[in-house]
Parts: structure tokens; sequence; C-alpha cells
């Protein structure tokens, strides 16, 4: 038990039963170095007399037995009435602190009875007697272990005054379990209290997994119930929880701050009052002699609610074990922040780390950025860069619950390596699909700008007023956003280090889209009565088009939905691949055609001029688009593989 922050809390009421342990076995030690001292004097005395070296004595107080044996065999006078000892001066120590350890825990369960003890210990010490020196009288031997006269005192003395009182104070100590706490001296009241805190605490026990911690005690001292635990191994960190009636007060200490803080926000569903993180400093604790306190208030009118909170305090104490270390490890994935909002998460869902750790945590996460995402995610790198923030989040979240759940389960590390690392890459194929759906977005605009031109030629075949300064307006407008689109999109590629293919998915997508909107220009320019026969063969190339930009957006959405491993979906994005190249050939046809129809027709430069150019303009956008299908198809063929 950790005794000395438990003290610096004011709580050592809590220690008597652990204290008194202590005491009856200082008593046990004690005994058998005041018998070794008596026997080193009887061998300094008589060496030629077998010395009973204590071996099996020693080995029932859990001494060990080699030294007393070596104290007792070396043993040898150096003078009248005087003799020395190997190790001497340490078995006096040893001595002392024996005797100290039994009055400090007679002290703590009666105040008055261990002060006295303490008086008669230091006119002890006071008369010399537990000098640790090398060399000792044999006067001084008989007046530590012998038992004074009437009116005398002596070390002996003082420590069958000790026993007996130890021995009363066991007797009150009597130790039951309940529920897996170590119970002393509760009041049938008390009972219930205790329950629900260990009903609270089992729930999560499991989730410690190999690593030691969440021992409980509980008794009853100054009208009320205390219930302590250590949680895990750090001697600053410990819970005191006083419950008195229906009003229950948390003492937690910790040297993390961070860790009060989050332990802190894990009762907010409760209408409890903390005080402030408070830092204390104590010999011994933490890395610079100090830790942060806080208390907690819980006031209610029911025993049922006051239960209620104690569950939720036992319950939260597992999350709290090598969290700092857990945070720590996902701090070099993501943000400091949100490495603790996954933390918090995971108790809220009573999910946990030790699981994660307990499976080697970090080095799960590297070997699936190794064999998942070599090339996008660097040696050192955080995730949040390549996955995007939330992206990250749920995948560290995930890696959490699958380690938790497959240590309950008994599955085996690889299996948790396959899943974390099939994770992985289904987020990582998230991010295409983001960015796919950019490129999406773009080829709508495309097919937005075709749609445009068309409407502008079948107005010039109806003989209705064509606005060609409107259409150029319009057109500029829409290529200005797939502009927009496309740089924001290369922004993300090169953020996040997705796939190349997806950067020149989006220049090609751009540069359909540049040349039709040069065509719509071309488009303003043309005379309002140009010849039908100009107009009809335009029409069929801009449906040539059109389908074009359908063609690629129906193949883009299918190659989105690949990586899910929907076959259907890989079938209909590589049947796009093919009708765009058969796209670009019909309209390499339609442009050849027009321009057949210009040089036989014998128009005016204008018409002549301002139909190649747009025919071939349009042209050039399906090159472009059939040059997409080819990447597209490279695309698509890396997730079939994967």
């Amino acid at each position: 038990m950790k005794t000395q922050i438990i003290e610096e809390l004011g709580q050592g009421s809590i220690l008597l039963p652990a204290l008194v342990a202590e005491g009856l076995a200082a008593n046990d030690r004690i005994k058998v170095r005041m018998s070794a001292l008596q026997a080193a004097a009887q061998h300094a005395q008589e060496p030629s007399r077998p010395a009973n070296d204590l071996g099996v004595e020693s080995q029932t107080a859990g001494i060990a037995p080699a030294g007393i044996a070596v104290l007792i065999g070396g043993a040898h006078l150096i003078g009248q009435g005087r003799l020395a000892a190997p190790d001497l001066a340490k078995l006096i120590e040893e001595i002392a602190d024996d005797a100290a350890t039994m009055v400090r825990a007679v002290g703590a369960g009666a105040v008055s009875d261990g002060e006295r003890a303490q008086a008669r210990l230091d006119a002890i010490r006071a008369a010399g007697l537990l000098d640790a020196t090398g060399e000792i009288e044999l006067s001084r031997i008989a007046r530590l272990t012998g038992v004074a006269d009437a009116g005398g005192d002596s070390l002996h003395r003082l420590v069958m005054d000790l026993h007996k009182q130890l021995n009363r104070l066991a007797a009150s100590c009597s130790e039951e379990a309940l529920d897996g706490a170590h119970i002393f001296g509760l009041h049938g009241e008390d009972r219930p209290a205790v329950a629900a805190f260990m009903k609270g605490l089992n729930a999560t026990r499991g989730l410690k997994f190999n690593h030691p911690g969440l021992d409980t005690m509980a008794t009853r001292a100054g009208g009320r119930l205390l219930i302590q635990n250590d949680i895990g191994t750090t001697d600053a960190h410990v819970v005191v929880i006083a419950v008195k009636k229906n009003a229950v007060t948390v003492t937690y200490t910790d040297v993390h701050l961070a860790r009060a803080k989050f332990f802190i926000s894990l009762f907010d569903g409760f209408e409890a009052t903390w005080s402030g993180l408070d830092r204390h400093t104590a010999a011994g604790l933490g890395e610079d002699n100090s830790f942060y306190l806080v208390t907690g208030q819980y006031q209610v009118d029911h025993a049922a609610d006051r239960n209620e909170f104690l569950a939720a305090l036992g319950a939260a104490l597992v999350f709290l074990i090598d969290w700092n270390k857990a945070r720590k490890l996902l701090r070099s994935w993501v943000a400091k922040e949100d490495a603790a909002r996954i933390l918090e998460w995971a108790a809220r869902q009573r999910i946990g780390h030790r699981g994660f750790l307990e499976l080697g945590g970090n080095d799960l996460l590297g070997s699936a950025v190794r064999n998942a995402a070599p090339t996008r995610i660097g040696f050192g790198e955080r995730l949040d860069p390549a996955l995007g923030r939330n992206a990250a989040i749920d995948f560290l979240k995930a890696s959490l619950r699958a380690s938790t759940e497959a240590l309950l389960a008994g599955r085996s590390v690889r299996t948790v390596r396959d899943q974390i690392e099939a994770d992985l890459m289904r987020h990582l194929d998230r991010v295409d699909g983001a960015l796919l759906a950019a490129v999406l977005r773009q080829i709508g605009l495309a097919h937005d700008l075709v749609a445009a031109i068309s409407r502008h030629i079948a107005a010039l075949q109806a003989g209705q007023p064509a606005d060609s300064k409107l259409l150029t307006q319009r057109c500029g407008v829409i290529e200005q956003k797939a502009d927009r689109i496309a740089l924001e999109s290369r922004n993300e590629v090169d953020r996040l280090n997705a796939r190349p293919l997806i950067g020149q998915l989006i220049d090609r997508a751009e540069e359909a889209v540049d040349e039709l909107e040069q065509a719509a220009f071309i488009a303003s320019l043309m005379p309002e009565r140009t010849d039908p026969s100009l107009l009809a063969s335009l029409t069929e190339l801009c449906a040539v088009a059109e389908t074009a930009t359908e063609v690629a957006a129906s193949g883009v959405a299918a190659a989105i939905d690949v990586p899910e491993g929907r076959r259907v979906d890989s079938e209909d994005a590589l049947s796009a691949v093919t009708r765009l190249i058969d796209a670009e050939h019909a309209a390499d046809s339609r442009e050849r055609a027009t321009t057949a129809l210009v040089f036989g027709g014998g128009f005016d430069v204008a018409t002549s001029l301002s139909v190649i150019e747009l025919a071939r303009a349009v042209e050039r956008a399906t090159d472009r688009f059939a040059a997409f299908g080819h990447l597209l198809r490279r695309h698509i063929m890396i997730d079939l593989a994967a």
C-alpha cells in the first residue's frame, strides 16, 4: 500500500490494517535479530562450542539466513567485554528500524499509546544502546535483549509491550473480503456502499489485463467509511473515498496534471463539485517530489444515487492505468488534444487503452503503415495529414477497440495486425474516394459547358436570338469554378500524399474543361446565319462530347466504390473506359466530317474559321477524356490488385 501519499492526504486511518501487519512482521524480525546478538555474544565467548545459526528462525521471519549465520559465526572478542562481528552495524540499524515500525503501527491505532512507546524508544536511543557500530559491549547486548527489573526499561520489554498492543489492534482489524475488497471493521450500513464501488470496479477490472493494481481496502474511521484504491503502481497515484450517509468525498492524487483533468472529466454526468488541481510537494513522490491533488464532493438525498456515483468511480479507475503512456504514444500519430479525446472516448465506451498497449500499440500502428501505406505515410509522420483529422481519430479508435476485443476473445496478435492494416487501407481508400469526388465535380462542370454550347447552337439552328455575350460570361464562371476545384484538389493530393494518378486525373479533367471553355468562346463568335448543315454537324459533335462527360462521370462514380469490393462497380468503371475511347473516335470522325463540309461549301472566312476551331476544340476535349479513361483504368487496376 502507498502509505506515504495516504499519510500526506491525512487519511492514515485506512492504513491501520496494513500497518498492524507490518508491525507484526517487524516483531518477528526483531526477535530473530536480538537472538542473533545473543548468539553472537555466546559464540564470541565460547568459540569452541557449536553456534546456533538461527537458520530456520531467519527464514520464517523473512530474513536472509546466510547473513545471520555469517554474523554469528564471525563474532569474536576484541578486548575485555567487547565483540566485533561482520555487518554488526547493519544488524543494529535493522533492529532500530523494526522497533520504529512497531511503534508506528501502534500509533496508527492508538495515538497516545504510540506516543508513549515513541518516548521509550527515544530514551533507549539517547542512551546509545542503538548506536550502529561495528563493535559492541557485551553489557549493551544484555541491556538490549534482557527484560529489565521492575521500574526499569529495555528494548526487549518495549518490544513485548508493543507486541501485546499490536495483537489487540489486530483483533479489531480482522480482515474480510467483500466482492474483492479487503474490509476491516465495517458497520452494516457501510457494506452497500463498498459493494457499489466494487461492482463498478469489477465491471472494468478485466481491461487492465496483466497490469498490477486496483487493490481496494475499506474500513470505518472517524465516523465514516473510507475506501482506498492504489490504482496502478505509481507511488503518488491513489484515490481515497470517504462516505458519510449519502455524502461522498473523493480525494484523488496524481503526478500528471493532464491525467487528473481526464479523471474529473469522466464524471460530468454527475453534479459533483471538484476543487482546483493544487500542486503539492512531498519528498520521494513524483519526478520532482510533487503531485497534484483534487477533491470532489457529491451530496445526494438517496442511497441509490450515492451508489451509482460510487460505481462510476470504481469503473473509471482502470482507465487511469498507463494513461499517460498511452497518451504519449497516440500523440506521435495525432495532435495532443486529439490523443486525449481518443482516450476519453475509449473510457466512456469501456474499451480502454491497456489492451492496445498490451499488444504492442506503436508496433501495431507502425506495421500497418509499413504494409498498407509505405509511400503515403513516412517514418515518424502523423496520420492526420494522410487521412485527415477525423479519419485519423476514427482509425485510432478502431485500433483500440480491435486490440481490446481481440485480447478479451483470446484472438492472436496476427489477427489484430491484419484487422488494423485492413482498416488503414479502408481509410486511405476513403481519402482517395473524396479526391475522386472532386474530380467528379470537375466533370460535372465540363458537362455544363458542353450543354451550354449545345443550347447556343440549337438557338442558331432555330433562328432564335442567341446571346453570345451571356454564353461567354456563363462559361467563364464555370471554368473559374473548375479551376478552383482543381487547385484545391491538387493541394489535397499533396497534403494527403495521395496517389499521383489522382493528380493526373485532375489535370486531364481540367484540360478538358479548358478546351470546352475555349469552344464556348469560339461558339460565341459564330455568325448568326451559319449554314444549317454546319450547325447540324456541330450538334452531333457536341452530343458525342456530352456523352463523353456522362461516361467519364459514371466511370469515376463506379471507381469510388471499387475499393469496397463491389465487382459490379469495377466492371462498370472499366466499361466506362472503353466507352470513353469509343467517344473519342466518334468525335474525331465528326470533327473531320465538319472540316470537310467547311472546305467543300465555299463559306465566308468568319464562318469557316469559327466552325473549324469550334469542332477542333470540342474534339480535343474528347481526346482529354480518352486520356482520362486510360488513367482511370490504371487507378482501378491498382484497387483490384490490393
